[in-house]
């Protein structure tokens, strides 16, 4: 077994025992290290966002003291959902490997696809309400914001 994998399947399985969250965990390695690592704590942090990947990707970054992890792997239990599939995208990480596919995340009870779906939708122009409503307001002023940083000589894009 992939060396890497292995420590994602041992925090994984920690989970099992833990209840933090479900059976998921991932590392990230830059130039063969681990830099950072992270098991689902959803139930234990009470935070919706706290998937392995996100807290792997967390603990990389403030390891290396960066937002950047573009010369980094990502190696998970489970094919990311969509909040990590950006999350890990937004971190610059260009290689993933995944153990479990999305449809085994889905045969043990975590159903991501109406979210795949709801996204397909919004790129069709097509929103679900029942899912989401999302809805354009006082545009005319947060936008004064955005005008602002565009302005700015000091700014960093990320």
């Amino acid at each position: 077994m992939n060396e890497y994998m292995k420590i994602v399947k041992e925090l994984a399985d920690e989970n099992l025992q833990t209840n933090a969250g479900g059976p998921f965990g991932a590392c990230v390695v830059k130039n063969g290290q681990i830099i950072g690592k992270g098991s689902n704590h959803v139930l234990a942090n009470n935070d919706p966002t706290a998937h392995a990947e996100i807290m792997a990707i967390r603990d990389a970054c403030k390891n290396i003291k960066s937002y950047d992890l573009k010369e980094c792997e990502l190696y998970t239990s489970c094919y990311p959902c969509p909040m990590c599939l950006s999350a890990i995208i937004w971190s610059n990480i260009k290689k993933v490997y995944y153990g479990n596919t999305k449809e085994d995340a889905a045969d043990i009870g975590f159903r991501d696809d109406f979210i795949y779906q709801y996204i397909q939708n919004l790129a069709q122009n097509k929103q679900d309400n029942s899912i989401l409503n999302l809805t354009s307001m006082d545009r005319e002023e947060t936008i004064k914001e955005f005008k602002k940083f565009a302005q700015k000589e000091d700014k960093t894009i990320y």
